[in-house]
């Protein structure tokens, strides 16, 4: 099997480093704490890279690309904790696309920023479509839906709702009185919807509690996987974020541990030092392949699709968390001063694996998917 880049996905990854390179997305993270004015709005670095049409049909306006060239995408914006339009965008303009939505199009060039408010599918733990809670750990009830033809009212409420704050259509999830997902896309000015901003640990993360009271929209003709399908992408593009920020970790944190010397040595000559450095690296490229995976499964067997996506965001989170606490301790005292940009490293990975169902959830699903033997197999 050849796992190298195409020459599409290489222009594309490529693209997107030079892009996010010509902005000082970490200088942005670190002022945003203490001026929100200062984060970085990125959309139009977003529509200028065409990244708002990724995973849009080609009929349709879009590149026609797949999860994995998304991926690659996300992967450089963790390498610079870039705030990217991703988590909101990209899975609302593949449930867009999927239904056939007219507004796809304009979607797909950028003319129309749109936002996916999370849903979680059922499980044997969550028999219900459930939305994260505004605080505590219980998961909270997804909207309910009422369908009327072609429309679809939603009531209720979806909180830590990425991009969802500068969106123009609100892509949301609810549930009929009989317990079937419904999709439908909603302006976000429309009657009965209040989005709230709200404040962030990371302050590249752009957060929303969306409020629907009798919100009326276009029905999307979806089903319960096509759906669920939004869920798992974002679960995957936050595992390649992550990835991208455990790359950067590790760098750093070797260059430091190759320049910092204490007794005469070099601290990287430290088994202690030496052995952490070579678990980044571990955690780093096991990522790394399940996010292949992730591709793989996403254009070919999309049946394992979920498990792949849940692993790579179990995997992942757990890679950026012990990534980010190593690169404090490499550093030493520095490392947890604003002296030094660990500190922000850290805030990403601490954000990152709570949202969107967060870390455990995924871990929770790949346990459920192996029991029930929907994993992988290769007769």
């Amino acid at each position: 099997m050849n796992l190298n880049l195409s020459d599409e996905q290489e222009f594309l990854r490529d693209a997107a480093q030079g892009a996010l390179s010509r902005l000082a997305t970490v200088e942005a993270a670190r002022e945003g704490l203490e001026d929100p004015a200062a984060i970085l709005d990125l959309w139009p670095t977003a529509i200028e890279a065409g990244w708002t049409g990724l995973l849009v049909s080609e009929e349709r306006g879009g590149a026609g690309l797949g999860a994995y060239e998304a991926i690659l995408v996300a992967i450089e914006a963790g390498k610079v904790l870039a705030g990217a339009p991703l988590l909101g965008p990209l899975p609302a303009s593949l449930l867009l696309d999927r239904a056939g939505a007219a507004t796809t199009a304009q979607v797909a060039a950028g003319e129309l920023r749109a936002a996916w408010l999370p849903a979680r599918p059922p499980s044997s733990l969550e028999t219900a479509w459930t939305v994260d809670p505004r605080e505590g750990r219980a998961r909270a009830g997804a909207p309910a839906a009422v369908v009327d033809g072609d429309s679809v009212t939603f009531s209720g409420t979806v909180c830590w709702v990425p991009d969802a704050g500068e969106a123009d259509l609100l892509v949301a999830i609810g549930v009929t009185a009989s317990g079937e997902p419904v999709a439908g896309v909603l302006e976000a000015g429309a009657a009965g919807v209040v989005v709230e901003p709200t404040w962030r640990y990371d302050a590249t993360r752009r957060l929303a509690h969306v409020t629907l009271n009798g919100a009326t929209g276009v029905r999307l003709n979806l089903g319960a996987d096509d759906i669920a399908a939004a869920w798992y992408l974002t679960h995957a593009l936050i595992a390649a974020e992550s990835l991208g920020a455990v790359e950067t970790a590790l760098q750093v944190s070797l260059a430091y541990a190759k320049e910092r010397f204490t007794f005469g040595r070099a601290i990287g000559s430290y088994q202690a030092v030496k052995h952490g450095i070579v678990e980044i690296l571990r955690r780093q490229e096991n990522t790394r392949s399940l996010l292949i995976y992730v591709g793989f499964a996403f254009s070919d067997v999309p049946e394992e699709f979920a498990y792949a996506a849940s692993a790579a965001r179990s995997v992942g989170g757990a890679a950026l968390d012990y990534a980010a606490r190593e690169q404090i301790a490499v550093h030493g005292g520095i490392g947890a001063t604003w002296e030094h940009d660990a500190p922000l490293t850290f805030r990403r990975a601490q954000l990152s694996r709570r949202l969107v169902g967060g870390t455990d959830d995924a871990t929770d699903r790949v346990a459920e998917e192996l029991l029930a033997g929907r994993g992988p197999r290769r007769d």
